[in-house]
């Protein structure tokens, strides 16, 4: 297979047919108006970018305007370093309109936020001035906006993106993002937005695969340039190395060219960078110092930088890059810049470039971006004078970047600039300068909750400044140090009330509240007020708790503390909801749902939305919860808790719907987010409604083991809010195994454990259990009594699920009584709520024992007034079996089996196994 002149590249798109004709259409809706943001996903050399590039050219081929822009590693550090970069191209735009809009956008992100309220807000206006502006570029026509390598994007960017998605449906725009799906680490700030955006239907995602053998082949023989197809061995052998990427593809093709015309190729470089370094070999001399030259500056440039780090005339350099493009090295962008090709071959040219030779290039870029102001920023200045060895250099421009990320409230990216300039600090820094630097530092670690880092950088200050002498200096910094301590308390006292520690949380939530008040720290007092009224209320001190929850949202909101405020909402929403105080529960969400919209606090705002859908299943409004629940698990995807709240209350609706599989899908899916978050307010629902579900399903022993699994987790930190649904639960189960004793000594056990917090909305359940226990034993009369304040106790506090199995428990108490027309009465009520409710387990339920006040005959006719259990033992005692063969027949151990007969002999007032046969034998005639 003769091979002249491989191709570096390939020119067509292999695999991507269905993208392209996906992108063409998004073009088409854009152009009629209704733009939207479109996500290119995929690994490092998948295609992302040549996907990009040929949909531009598709957007310019129909007359769209087209503007791009790029994040490179280092712009992590840059605030709105996607968005600087897009201002800057269309500042140099010679379109209409452009330049007026990225001047404006620049200026936009150049000055420093000013106004009242906290930080928060601040940035949420600079947020949307700028979404303004770029809404503008649609008053011109179609546009395209082009932008690559979202992984590496800072917070900001991703924010100011996020919420032009929001206006793109209106807008004759189409935006188009690449990001690398392999590198959305948990702290990189496009992990977070992503799934808010695809969880809200604010964007589109589509991510590309690798490529098939087939394609591979297809791939390979283009590249080759032979009339017939590549040998399949070779195919072989290109597949298993490349992985279906085609830049890997392209990459070991081009450097084995002249060995691989046979069918047993002699050598495959073992990896990507050896391949780029091999083909880098065939380039000129000058081209290859040019291309490692070029990579030390990063993924971009122009002509004019690589001339002048080259140390290079402009004619020579444009020469070598002509090469380093036609050899598939660098891709022409806009406005006369280049890129390279891949992000992975310029880091494999750059890793080639002799250490000493590498830190002298570092030192000319940071000098010529010095010299051109506004190239790259401060923060690239700073990175490659780090690079460089040239500590004050980088310290002075890392202090100035971050100073101005401060100021637009990019904490992390903040933190890390101070770090670098903490790193690069020159030796005569005096001990005052080097304080204030620590003190910066410190705020920006407290600002992204790294308490700990914040307070050793504030104790080393003033350390410092009280050894300089500086006796008022280092008293200033004391507030700091003690604010930061106070944090750190009220991290721990939420950490504590995580783990339902709620004494040790008490005491935290106290000192913090102390420590943050003597600072003058209103957020951390106010976050600290909020947990501590909280871990109160939770511990059964509703009077003490939540006066301070409805004072902590007045004091925030007064003093325009959003964060604060939307936290404190929450907390007093969803502790209402849990501890079944439904009525202050929905007048607190619905209020903080609203305060939420209009902060635009879109994580706050779905979490109460899930907990609201619990409060309207639990007050039996299952058709408003259903669209509530839906809505908060499609818009709040990302947010755990939110999603874990949501599939609890889809389980329990399925459920009650008479949906096991669909409940059981909910459920477990709940069941595992919350173990692997391993918080009891996250497990414990799914637990109980799963042994909902098992009791369902006559699966008595799996709803006594969930029960009992529900009670463990309770037990570990004196928890009753959690568990006093599983109260009536095990007992359920454990009547219908046929065991009273263990019945009574968990009614014994849960019972205690719940009156110990004493919690008001769940000690009907308490009543509840008692009542069952007595029915089970015959003692009708004071069944009825307990029954009866369980029924009230949960109609009272308005949790319908539970209020309504007490009517039928009344019911079934009422028929035993020969009181007929009174189950009738209750039978009838339960039916119109289970109706209205949509619960058709209940109907059910109440449908079975109005069948016995007919006497239609059902099974459960004949167990009166045995369980069902109990039913079975006495049908197998009629058949002459031994308590041993009855053991081995429903597989429980002999002792149980013989308590079964007891217990039917008692029930039945019966002295010999004869009378049971003989009772079995009457029912069955009946």
């Amino acid at each position: 297979m003769a091979q002249a002149h491989p191709l570096r590249a390939s020119p067509v798109l292999f695999g991507r047919d269905e993208l392209l004709a996906l992108g063409r259409r998004r073009l088409q809706q854009a152009r009629d108006g209704t733009g939207e943001l479109l996500f290119l996903a995929g690994e490092a050399g998948i295609g992302k970018t040549r996907l990009l590039n040929a949909l531009v050219r598709e957007a310019l081929s129909e007359g769209y305007r087209v503007f791009d822009a790029e994040v490179s590693a280092g712009d992590v550090e840059l605030s709105a370093g996607l968005f600087l970069d897009l201002g800057h191209q269309l500042s140099r735009s010679a379109l209409p309109g452009a330049s007026a809009i990225g001047a404006s956008i620049t200026a936009t992100l150049a000055q420093s936020p000013s106004g009242s309220g906290d930080a928060h807000r601040r940035r949420r206006i600079m947020v949307l001035e700028i979404v303004d502006r770029l809404a503008e570029l649609a008053e011109a026509g179609p546009t395209l906006l082009a932008l690559e390598d979202l992984h590496w994007s800072d917070g900001l960017s991703v924010e100011v993106l996020a919420q032009f998605a929001r206006r793109l449906p209106a807008l004759p725009v189409l935006a188009i993002a690449t990001y690398r799906s392999d590198e959305l680490y948990p702290r990189v700030p496009m992990r977070q937005w992503r799934a808010r955006l695809l969880g809200q239907r604010l964007a589109e995602e589509v991510r590309l695969r690798r490529l098939s053998f087939d394609e591979v082949d297809s791939m390979a023989t283009l590249l080759l340039g032979g009339p017939t197809r590549a040998p399949r061995d070779l195919v072989e052998l290109l597949h298993e190395r490349s992985d279906g990427i085609p830049l890997h593809l392209e990459e070991l093709v081009a450097a084995s060219a002249g060995d691989l015309g046979s069918s047993s190729p002699r050598a495959v470089p073992d990896t990507l960078r050896e391949a780029i370094l091999q083909r880098c070999s065939a380039l000129s001399e000058h081209s290859a110092a040019l291309a490692g030259a070029t990579a030390v500056i990063g993924r971009s440039f122009d002509l004019e930088l690589a001339a002048a780090v080259a140390d290079q005339p402009v004619e020579q350099v444009a020469a070598g890059v002509e090469e380093l493009v036609e050899r598939a090295f660098l891709a022409p962008a806009l406005d006369g810049w280049y890129d390279f090709r891949h992000a992975l071959i310029r880091d494999a040219l750059e890793s080639a470039v002799p250490l000493a030779l590498r830190r002298r290039l570092h030192a000319r870029v940071a000098a010529v971006a010095t010299a051109r102001r506004g190239l790259g920023g401060a923060a690239f200045c700073s990175a490659h004078y780090e690079a460089a060895g040239a500590s004050g250099e980088a310290h002075a421009h890392a202090l100035g970047a971050a100073q101005r990320a401060a100021s637009l409230s990019n904490h992390r990216e903040a933190l890390e600039l101070f770090g670098r300039a903490v790193r690069c600090a020159p030796d005569d820094l005096s001990e005052r300068e080097m304080a204030d630097l620590l003190i910066a530092r410190a705020a920006e670690a407290a600002a992204t909750d790294d308490n700990r880092a914040a307070a050793e950088d504030y104790g080393r200050a003033h350390d410092l400044l009280a050894g300089a002498g500086d006796a008022v200096a280092a008293a200033d910094v004391l507030p700091r140090l003690v604010a930061v301590r106070g944090r750190l308390a009220a991290a721990l006292s939420a950490a504590y009330m995580l783990d339902r520690r709620l004494e040790d949380s008490i005491a935290h939530g106290e000192r913090a509240q102390a420590l943050a008040a003597d600072a003058g720290d209103e957020a951390t007092e106010l976050n600290a007020l909020v947990t501590f009224g909280a871990v109160l209320v939770f511990a059964g001190r509703g009077d003490g708790g939540w006066p301070r929850l409805e004072d902590a949202v007045r004091r925030a909101r007064a003093n325009r503390f959003e964060a604060e405020a939307a936290r404190a909402y929450r907390m007093i929403g969803s502790s209402a909801s849990v501890l079944v105080e439904y009525g202050r529960a929905e007048e607190w969400l619905r209020a903080g749902i609203d305060y939420a919209e209009r902060c635009e606090l879109w994580n706050d705002r779905h979490y109460m939305a899930a907990h609201l859908g619990h409060v309207l299943w639990a007050t039996g409004r299952w058709a408003q919860a259903a669209p509530v629940v839906e809505h908060a698990i499609a818009d709040g995807w990302g947010g755990l808790t939110t999603s874990i709240t949501a599939l609890h209350v889809r389980g329990f609706l399925a459920l009650g719907r008479a949906l096991p599989e669909q409940a059981r899908e909910a459920l477990d899916e709940a069941c595992d987010l919350g173990l692997r978050m391993g918080e009891l307010q996250r497990l414990s629902p799914a637990l109980w409604g799963l042994a909902e579900l098992a009791l369902a399903e006559r699966r008595w022993g799996d709803a006594a083991s969930l029960c009992q699994r529900g009670f463990e987790a309770s037990a570990a930190v004196r928890d009753a809010a959690y568990l006093f649904p599983f109260l009536v639960t095990g007992t359920r189960a454990l009547i219908e195994l046929g065991d009273p004793v263990a019945a009574a000594a968990w009614v014994e056990d849960v019972s205690t454990a719940v009156l110990d917090r004493a919690i008001p909305g769940t000690l009907p359940s308490i009543e509840h259990a008692r009542g069952l226990l007595l029915l089970a034993a015959g003692s009708t009369g004071q069944a009825r009594s307990s029954l009866a304040a369980a029924r009230d106790g949960w109609l009272h506090r308005g949790r319908a699920w539970e209020g309504a199995w007490a009517s039928i428990d009344l019911a079934r108490c009422a028929y035993r009584s020969n009181r007929a027309a009174e189950a009738a009465t209750l039978l009838a009520q339960v039916g119109t709520v289970a109706a209205e409710m949509g619960a058709v387990h209940l109907e059910r339920a109440a449908d079975a024992v109005t069948q016995l006040i007919g006497g239609r005959g059902t099974a459960e006719v004949a167990w009166a007034p045995l369980t069902a259990r109990e039913f079975e033992v006495a049908q197998l005692v009629c058949a002459g079996r031994t308590n041993r063969e009855i053991a081995a027949e429903l597989t429980i151990s002999a002792k149980t089996a013989a308590s079964h007969v007891e217990h039917i002999l008692v029930k039945l007032g019966a002295g010999r196994r004869t009378e049971i046969a003989a009772w079995v034998v009457g029912v069955r005639a009946e």
